[in-house]
């Protein structure tokens, strides 16, 4: 697989991107603090078959800023704004975590422009979500002259993820670490999403995946399949074993998911 990675101007800013494959667009969508790298794996599965676009998302990796307090709004503009750069008239959207609430925001505010969505991990958030937050303290690290917030970012992890992959925890802390990034300010975007109210707005045929081992992924499923209630079809699948970081450690899973899912378009 040869992995092109780019800028392209918008009038958001340059947002960055990691391109392989051809035929039918599918942007993927990283969680919350990741970039582009979460879906190296997932790319290379697919890229023989369909053309994969993973991208920094608005104020996330190298892609333009997105001030605070940040919205799933801004972020779904930035996809928008790669599609009109890059002339993809509709896409397929996969999205991870943070990145299916964006993946979901796109598809209900400009459904003329999603062929279809990948759901993995969605967050629920309802209205007592939003009072409340989810009562898990993540990626949240104070900055300490001796770098002790690097182990706390690893350590506030560390129970979300395989036990033999540190490798893993290496490029989530890398990601973290992006310059002028605030690590929990997009999961602080997601506790402020109208999801509950837009949900509804999706009319395209939705994958819905949920990683088995997810504590927070594995409660929200049937609330939001009960959510994509004018969905053209939903089609509900869990990823074996995967945790947090399922795009990297279960790539063969979600891979062949999808391409179940999009031969049947």
């Amino acid at each position: 697989m040869t992995l092109r990675r780019a800028y392209i101007d918008t009038p958001l800013g340059q947002l960055h991107f990691a391109e392989a494959g051809s035929g039918t667009p599918v942007v993927m969508l990283h969680q919350t603090p990741r970039s582009h790298d979460e879906f190296r794996e997932v790319q290379t599965e697919l890229a023989g078959r369909v053309r994969t676009i993973a991208m920094d998302m608005r104020g996330f990796g190298l892609s333009a800023p997105l001030p605070k307090p940040q919205t799933i709004e801004g972020m779904a503009a930035g996809v928008l704004a790669l599609l009109d750069a890059l002339t993809i008239p509709s896409a397929v959207l996969l999205g991870h975590h943070t990145g299916s609430a964006v993946a979901l925001e796109v598809a209900a505010a400009a459904p003329d422009r999603v062929r279809a969505l990948i759901l993995s991990a969605t967050p629920w958030i309802d209205r007592q979500r939003r009072s409340g937050g989810h009562g898990t303290r993540v990626d949240e690290a104070e900055q300490h002259a001796d770098g002790g917030h690097l182990t706390e970012l690893w350590r506030q992890r560390q129970p979300y993820y395989p036990a033999n992959r540190p490798d893993l925890l290496d490029r989530f802390v890398r990601d973290a670490l992006a310059p002028g990034l605030d690590p929990a300010e997009g999961h602080r975007a997601c506790g402020r999403y109208a999801m509950d109210e837009r949900i509804g707005l999706v009319r395209c045929p939705v994958l819905v995946l949920t990683p088995s081992d997810d504590p927070f992924a594995s409660p929200a499923g049937p609330k939001v399949v009960a959510g994509l209630t004018n969905a053209e079809r939903v089609v509900t699948a869990t990823l074996d074993a995967a945790m947090i970081p399922a795009m990297e450690q279960c790539a063969d899973q979600v891979a062949a998911y999808a391409l179940e899912f999009l031969e049947r378009l």
